[in-house]
């Protein structure tokens, strides 16, 4: 979906630029699929703030995804396109053949009318998911499935494509969008294709307040504080952080890993990520 530019009337607008929404079919979503989605302003149960710059934000419903795709070998049918404002890519209603309505990611390509299957008798085609044993390798696949039965977990931002290397055994080898290569059982689902949306990264806000419609309040640089408040504070004029950057509560930050070390998945991982 192309990303337009704006005519610059204001600063503000100058450099921003939008989607043209010409894959959406309908603005008004599946009513029974809509859950209530409550605000938590980045504070606790006790109501102290523990994540700072979230706030505000334009109010939502929570669309219901199907993750799964555990309806196995009943065709549904395509009905609409929609927005999501609860993540970057589309999604799409479906219409199964027995009334039950669900929504998916919506792949690239895929149009209203066409017909999508999950299940052993799916055929090897765009929206249709299967485990990893079905696909053929070198297929481009997304929403794919860490353990059996949970629903996908990798590769579910738009855009995104996940690549089947490898079969060996019982699992799979897949090259994932950051570089990593990881295995995965075979019985784990997956759907075929792309995802849409691909233009999202190229989209700018062009001002702040398109930030704080999204829920996302300023965050102050450290330098800019006093030495109080923050290790890379103080000093007089413009100073450097002077040592190594951290965090606000002294902890390294720009580039140190915080993955827990011995994780049980660990033995999973082929090739670390390179992104």
């Amino acid at each position: 979906m192309p990303v337009r530019k704006v005519k610059p009337t204001s600063a503000g607008r100058r450099n921003m630029s939008l989607f043209d929404f010409s894959d959406i079919t309908t603005s008004k979503p599946e009513k029974s699929l809509c859950r209530f989605k409550t605000k938590s302003g980045g504070r606790n149960n006790q109501g102290r703030l523990t994540v700072r710059h979230i706030g505000g934000g334009h109010k939502r419903q929570y669309r219901i995804i199907d993750f799964r795709r555990d309806k196995h070998d009943i065709p549904g049918t395509v009905k609409t396109i929609e927005y999501d404002p609860n993540r970057n890519t589309r999604i799409c209603l479906i219409w199964y053949v027995d009334g039950e309505k669900r929504y998916i990611l919506a792949p690239l390509g895929i149009k209203v009318g066409a017909k999508v299957m999950s299940g052993k008798t799916a055929e090897i085609q765009i929206g249709n998911a299967m485990t990893l044993r079905q696909i053929p390798l070198g297929t481009m696949i997304h929403n794919v499935e860490l353990t059996l039965g949970r629903g996908g977990q990798l590769g579910r931002a738009a855009g995104v494509q996940i690549q089947l290397l490898a079969k060996e055994g019982n699992m799979a080898t897949l090259r994932l969008p950051s570089g990593e290569m990881r295995m995965v059982h075979l019985d784990c689902m997956a759907t075929i294709g792309q995802l849409g949306n691909t233009d999202a990264k190229n989209v700018t806000l062009g001002k702040a307040g398109r930030k704080r419609w999204m829920g996302i309040k300023p965050a102050n640089r450290g330098v800019a504080m006093n030495a109080v408040d923050h290790p890379h504070g103080g000093g007089e004029g413009k100073s450097p952080i002077g040592g190594k950057p951290q965090t606000p509560w002294g902890k390294p930050a720009m580039g140190y890993k915080t993955r827990r070390g011995r994780r049980p998945s660990d033995r999973f991982i082929v090739k670390r990520r390179t992104k």
